[in-house]
């Protein structure tokens, strides 16, 4: 693997249950890198997203991401994985019956964080990074969907990953709204943390360009360089 080499996966298949949705899937994504994985839904997309972050196993090829091999990876390990990665779900996951900074605290108490200083001092480091550094007191229902999937970003942040996987994270928000979440997310990498975003939308390439690779017909075609469609 080469030393800015982040994610790599060689001859992968990928399944979903028991059924085979990818297979002889091979790539190589580097730091800093801004990739869209596109497809129709049932693809394969969310599947190989879920394999990278090893809820799925790795059953058949190679797989490798932030130094942990998904092939060898144990049960007990996949925490500490997690803790190099940061996951964005399209339906934001936020805990509804807690303020904005107690659900960031909540992720950081469970990632073995223990000093209280320090953690008000990272949340709202990571609030302002997204935006939001006045709202730490709100509650999820008090703000919008894009002020929420905003909060599911600094929640991805906290633990300063190596890599952001977002599974469809405009998928519930509107077409200006999507776009300065994926803004947002374009200025992550450029950071230097690869960030790898799962989408049908294709109006978002329009605005920020990236490289694609895209899961049709149970394999993967990569284009390896940054594209606008």
């Amino acid at each position: 693997m080469a030393l800015d080499t982040i994610i790599e996966l060689q001859k992968a298949s990928i399944f979903q249950k028991h059924n085979l949705v990818l297979t002889d899937v091979s790539l190589t994504i580097d730091k800093g890198e801004f990739v869209y994985l596109v497809g129709k839904t049932g693809s394969g997309k969310s599947s190989l997203l879920r394999t990278l972050y090893a809820d799925i196993p790795l059953l058949q090829g190679e797989g490798s991401i932030a130094g942990y091999d998904l092939k060898k990876v144990k049960t007990k390990e996949v925490p500490f994985l997690r803790r190099k990665l940061g996951i964005v779900f399209q339906d934001f996951q936020l805990l509804p019956d807690r303020s904005v900074n107690d659900n960031l605290l909540y992720v950081m108490k469970a990632t073995g964080w223990r000093d209280n200083a320090m953690m008000k001092k990272r949340i709202q480091e990571v609030l302002e990074k997204v935006h939001l550094g006045t709202k730490g007191f709100k509650m999820p229902h008090e703000l919008s969907g894009g002020e929420q999937q905003r909060v599911v970003i600094a929640r991805a942040l906290i633990n300063e990953p190596e890599v952001i996987l977002a599974d469809e994270p405009t998928g519930n928000l509107d077409t200006e709204i999507a776009q300065e979440i994926i803004g947002l997310l374009y200025e992550i990498s450029k950071a230097g943390r690869a960030v790898v975003i799962a989408t049908h939308d294709f109006h978002l390439f329009e605005h920020f360009n990236g490289r694609t690779i895209r899961c049709e017909g149970g394999r993967i075609s990569d284009t390896k360089v940054a594209v606008t469609i």
